[in-house]
């Protein structure tokens, strides 16, 4: 019933626009539309509009600042910034971004006066948290998208009048997290210690793109890179990959334990102006419990529901 629900509200949706230029909005999954070429730039253009759904994969504040300073004048310097990953279901083995700025207009091609005054970007983000939803929650977004870096984003499209405004609607809540997929360095490095990348996205960074995923065993090259908004270089001993930091209340100066060889669980992220390497993990926050580099949520999806895993101790190290 949900689903004629839906199709009739789209249809709806694809009729009204039709009055307003028209647009159009289609759904599709993450994997369509993070779909790439064989230089790596996104190919999806089915619509002027996108409806996704997924799970939400973490806390937005966890990783971009929403505090609004519309005092800023620096270019490219967006002040508040929100943004959030949710990941795919079943077979539809991909995530994507959702994605608000404030100053539009400290960039170069926005008019003067296009970004959002503090008490406005406060009150769209109100708008946006009015679904309350939460991590391991089911969301349904509806927006415009553009591609940033080698990933295509739902967001205003640096737009600030209302017709371009996003929207999240909360489906269902406590869905719980995915489990983290298992993926080795060499899943994401070749023998040369460079990206693997596939435009066919079956392997490589493109393949775990936007999604949940643990590493494990490895080291920190330089631990004193620790720090929010940071990037740590983990290595396995042969070959290495980037941990973007996020600004979690767990990852601050000092509070750096963990034990050789540790895991690490977080979201495989994408950020390179050649489109075909800069992959990274992003770590929103850490809970401090020394072996796993990974938030509380995202080591409680880690454990297994299989009670036979647990009496063969191979969560005695890793349980939370």
């Amino acid at each position: 019933m949900r689903h004629i629900m839906f199709e009739v509200s789209l249809f709806a949706v694809i009729f009204v626009s039709s009055f307003q230029g028209n647009l159009s909005v289609a759904q599709v999954t993450h994997r369509e539309f993070q779909a790439v070429d064989s230089e790596g730039e996104q190919t999806y253009q089915a619509s002027d509009k996108v409806v996704l759904e997924g799970i939400v994969l973490h806390n937005p504040a966890d990783k971009l600042d929403p505090t609004p300073d519309d005092t800023i004048m620096e270019p490219f310097n967006l002040g508040g910034q929100w943004e959030v990953f949710f990941q795919g279901e079943g077979d539809d083995h991909a995530g994507t971004a959702v994605w608000l700025g404030q100053l539009y207009d400290n960039l170069p091609w926005v008019e003067l006066g296009g970004g959002y005054l503090n008490e406005e970007f406060i009150a769209e983000l109100a708008r946006i948290n009015a679904a309350q939803f939460s991590c391991g929650d089911r969301i349904r977004v509806t927006g415009y998208f553009l591609s940033y870096k080698g990933k295509l984003n739902i967001n205003e499209q640096h737009n600030k009048n209302p017709d371009h405004d996003f929207t999240i609607e909360l489906l269902e809540a406590g869905v719980g997290l995915p489990r983290p997929e298992p993926v080795t360095l060499d899943d994401l490095k070749d023998e040369q210690d460079r990206f693997i990348f596939d435009s066919a996205r079956l392997v490589g960074g493109e393949y775990y793109q936007g999604r949940l995923v643990k590493i494990e065993d490895v080291y920190a090259v330089d631990p004193n890179d620790w720090g929010p908004d940071e990037e740590l270089l983990i290595t396995d001993g042969r070959k290495t990959f980037p941990v973007k930091l996020g600004r979690g209340t767990g990852i601050y100066p000092g509070s750096y334990n963990l034990t050789d060889p540790f895991d690490v669980i977080g979201i495989l992220d994408q950020e390179s102006t050649d489109l075909k390497s800069g992959y990274r993990l992003y770590v929103m926050n850490y809970d401090g419990n020394g072996h796993v580099l990974a938030t509380r949520e995202h080591r409680t999806a880690d454990c297994p529901t299989d009670p036979n895993e647990i009496l063969n101790g191979s969560m005695a190290r890793k349980d939370p």
